[in-house]
Formats: C-alpha cells, sequence, structure tokens
C-alpha cells in the first residue's frame, strides 16, 4: 500500500526528446535558411574582423598600456595607476587642459543646438529659394575639416573680414589666433560653421509634425510664437537629445581644430590658452613618447564623456517628449 502510494505521489518523468510535442521541438533549418546564414556571417565577417582587430583589440591593450611606463620602443614596465595619480595630482597642464575642454563644450554644443534650431525653423517657412538656401546651409559641412581650418585662419587673421567688418563700427578687432584670451572664442565660432548638420536632421523632424495639430491650435487662437513652444519644440526634443549627446561627444574631442590653427611652435601662448584633452593626450604619445601616460588620459577623457552621457540620459524623463510614449 505504502510502496503504491509513493508511486502514485513520485513526479511524472520529464519527457524526452523524442517524446516532447511537435510545437516543442526545435525546427529543423532548411538548406535555404542555413545558406542565408552562412551568407549573413559571411557579409558581417569584415565588419566584426575590423572591430575586433581595430578597435576592440586597440582598447584593450590600451587598458594595459595605462598601467605602464611605455615608450613604444622600450618593453613596457608595470607601474599600476601611477599614471593616473599623476595626471590627477601632479599634472597641471592636464587640468588646465580639462578646463578649456570643458569651456569650449559649454558654450559651442549649446550654441550649435540653438543656432540650428534657429535656421531649421527658417527653412521651414514658405520663402522663395528654400531649397537654394537648405543646400548653402548644409554645404560646409561637406567641406573637409582641414579647408574649413585653413579658411578660417585667413577669415580670422588680423587683418581678415572678421576685424574689417569690426572696424566699420570703430571696433579694433583682435589677434583671434594669437592672444590668449581670443583663442577659445575663435574655436567656438568655428564650431557654428558646421550648424548645419544638425539643421537638416531638425527641418525633417519639423515636416514630420501633423499639420492637424497647428490647425487646432490656429482654432484656440495660439499665435505663432506660442505655436513653436507647446507644439513645434516638444516634437523637436528627441533630436534636440541626439544632437546634444553627438554634440558633447565632438566637444571633448576637439583635436583638428586646434592643431591646424593654433601650432604650438610658433604660437606658445595661444596654444597653451586653446590646449584641450586630445592635443595634449597626441602632445604626449607622439611629441614625448609617453605612450602609457596618454593611455591613461585618454581613458581619464573617456569616463569624462561617459559621465555627461549618463547625465544627459538621465534627464530625458523631464524633457524629451516621444509621442508614442505613454506615461
Amino acid at each position: 500500500m505504502a510502496t503504491s502510494t509513493a508511486s502514485k505521489a513520485a513526479p511524472e518523468a520529464a519527457p524526452t526528446a523524442a517524446e516532447k510535442p511537435p510545437s516543442l521541438r526545435k525546427p529543423k533549418l532548411s538548406k535555404r535558411r542555413r545558406r542565408e546564414a552562412l551568407s549573413f556571417y559571411l557579409f558581417i565577417s569584415p565588419w566584426v574582423i575590423g572591430f575586433l582587430v581595430f578597435l576592440l583589440g586597440p582598447m584593450i591593450a590600451s587598458v594595459y598600456y595605462s598601467l605602464t611606463d611605455w615608450d613604444s620602443f622600450n618593453p613596457p614596465k608595470w607601474v599600476g595607476f601611477q599614471n593616473y595619480v599623476t595626471a590627477l595630482t601632479d599634472d597641471p597642464v592636464f587640468w588646465k587642459a580639462l578646463w578649456n575642454t570643458f569651456y569650449y563644450a559649454a558654450i559651442s554644443v549649446p550654441l550649435g543646438l540653438v543656432l540650428g534650431l534657429w535656421l531649421a525653423n527658417l527653412l521651414n517657412k514658405q520663402v522663395r529659394a528654400r531649397k537654394l538656401f537648405r543646400t548653402l546651409i548644409y554645404l560646409p559641412t561637406l567641406i573637409p575639416l582641414v579647408a574649413t581650418a585653413m579658411i578660417f585662419r585667413m577669415v580670422l587673421a588680423p587683418n581678415g573680414p572678421i576685424n574689417d567688418f569690426l572696424g566699420l563700427f570703430g571696433v579694433s578687432g583682435p589677434n583671434w589666433l594669437l592672444d590668449g584670451p581670443w583663442v577659445k572664442p575663435a574655436l567656438i565660432l568655428m564650431s557654428a560653421w558646421g550648424a548645419g548638420a544638425a539643421t537638416v536632421l531638425l527641418l525633417a523632424a519639423m515636416k514630420g509634425i501633423p499639420r492637424e495639430l497647428y490647425e487646432a491650435a490656429e482654432v484656440d487662437g495660439a499665435s505663432a510664437t506660442r505655436q513653436f513652444w507647446s507644439i513645434t519644440l516638444p516634437h523637436l526634443t528627441p533630436i534636440i537629445f541626439f544632437n546634444l549627446i553627438m554634440g558633447l561627444i565632438n566637444a571633448f574631442q576637439i583635436f583638428s581644430q586646434v592643431y591646424i590653427l593654433i601650432p604650438k611652435g610658433k604660437n606658445p601662448a595661444g596654444y597653451d590658452a586653446a590646449q584641450t584633452m586630445v592635443p595634449l593626450l597626441f602632445d604626449q604619445a607622439f611629441s614625448y613618447y609617453r605612450m602609457g601616460y596618454a593611455s591613461a588620459i585618454s581613458w581619464l577623457l573617456f569616463l569624462v564623456i561617459l559621465v555627461f552621457t549618463v547625465i544627459a540620459f538621465r534627464t530625458t524623463r523631464r524633457w524629451v517628449f516621444y509621442e508614442t510614449e505613454v506615461k
């Protein structure tokens, strides 16, 4: 009796693979599906190999080298976190470069956002030759950065067009690329040259806003300004957020403008005023051959960008509006 009761209480054995119902069996791939999967892996393999060899591999290696003293000629010597300690506690140039980078990002990024939004709003109007204006505004983003820097070297020269324009009002223009206090404003002014990329994205987003919303606002008596702040701007916040993130990353990685416009040997005072994180990293790596210290600076810069990016993402629920999101 006990045996029969125990046998009834015992759990049923799990069905084997052969006993599983057809709905639970893993379907076998057909010959065509296997061929498609093989083609997929073959086509994606160049990107995967390139990512592993040229991006992930060097990133892992840089973590190791940041913990060593290495000049790229002799074997690296393990020093632990000494490079990080030196950068944070015993290198005033590091903090100056970090401050200059903050200064540039804090002004250039909001300036680019406001300028792009203003231009997109203007180009969204029904005006003549608006397609030509859209092309002209986006055209500067297609010019190589080196060519743009050379153009601004002439524009910002002591006898350049900007100082000639200021002279019409009796203002004596500064030496933009030579005087220390004016170097960063010159770089910020140059950053406004590339507002066309953000303008195109914002303009495309404006075209996607339902026209019915504006018609309902007009019926309610809302002015054009009120329609912009209550309808247009909330619908543009996802694009503004995207431009904010990309602008922050690009601003913290500014290099070519400083390297081309402000040579260190010819203008040491101006170069110190414009010294940012990536030029500092470049100097430490390829001028002084302190590859380990340069790797540590690069990872500190990565942490700074990561912190600001996380802060931006944390604040999205307060000001970014997604039309399909239900709150």
